[in-house]
């Protein structure tokens, strides 16, 4: 039998938010069994909490937002990548501000947070939240879909316009070694034609060359960790928001997924598996 998971001590790590630019800490609490991933906006009256689900997505606009009353908290998706992969079932997330840190645009900082808590079993056994059948979505050019399977498992397919990334497809099965290897030093990708306009949207205020991988024109501005790097972003940003729906098998096939389409299906597998 397999156990459900929390960490094994409180560990804290302190940055700026990718969008808002804001200073912020996030303080990871382990938490009992059945608490699942739990956010508390400590910064707020009340300290009031935003459980990591589905049914709490409120936006997709460039980031996973979740919320439930006062508790707001976007670009949860790395962290929450993490957590998905490395098997944690339950923390409390103390967190100084709407945004976690961005760190250097891949969950690279919050795997070494877990890696210096430890994970901690708990007298309880762990629920992987069943799939008894094939689900999709579907957009006009582009879908993700998840299939039965033992195991996990993701396959995804991107197209970008930009002459220096194209097509680009990856295909891994996901063990918490595969993750920490190849997906979590992923980091996020950004255009400089479009700084302008996202800042006047308040978004990637905080977007650096130190937390980005940035193209302008037909130039790269940061060295890439991976001939691929944006598709193992898709990647880590799939695992992330399917973390919304807890433990899970299946293989994930997708084609220029982003989060709304993944939160999309997060929130149909968890549909069904209410019937």
């Amino acid at each position: 039998m397999s156990y459900q998971t929390t960490l094994g001590k409180s560990v804290a790590y302190t940055g700026i938010g990718l969008h808002s630019g804001r200073d912020v800490t996030i303080t990871l609490q382990p938490a009992p069994a059945d608490t699942g991933i739990v956010f508390v906006r400590t910064d707020l009256p009340g300290a009031p909490r935003v459980k990591a689900t589905a049914a709490n997505v409120t936006s997709t606009l460039r980031a996973t937002t979740i919320e439930d009353g006062a508790a707001k908290v976007f670009t949860v998706e790395h962290l929450l990548a993490v957590f998905f992969a490395m098997g944690i079932d339950n923390c409390l997330v103390e967190i100084t501000a709407a945004e976690p840190p961005v760190g250097d645009g891949s969950s690279l900082p919050f795997v070494s947070l877990v890696e210096e808590a430890g994970i901690a079993a708990l007298a309880a056994p762990c629920r992987y939240t069943p799939l008894p059948a094939a689900q999709v979505v579907r957009f006009p050019d582009k879908f993700i879909a998840i299939l039965p399977y033992d195991g996990l498992r993701v396959s995804f397919t991107s197209v970008n316009p930009h002459p220096l990334i194209g097509i680009q497809y990856g295909d891994f099965e996901i063990s918490t070694d595969t993750f920490i290897r190849e997906i979590a030093p992923a980091r996020t990708i950004g255009f400089m034609h479009e700084v302008e306009a996202l800042q006047a949207q308040g978004l990637a205020l905080g977007g650096s060359l130190e937390n980005a991988v940035v193209y302008d024109g037909d130039k790269i501005l940061t060295p890439l960790r991976f001939p691929d790097e944006l598709v193992r972003h898709k990647i880590l940003d799939v695992l992330g928001d399917l973390a919304l729906v807890g433990r899970i098998r299946g293989h994930v096939v997708a084609v220029k997924s982003s989060h709304a389409l993944n939160t999309a299906l997060a929130k149909q597998i968890a549909a069904s598996a209410q019937k």
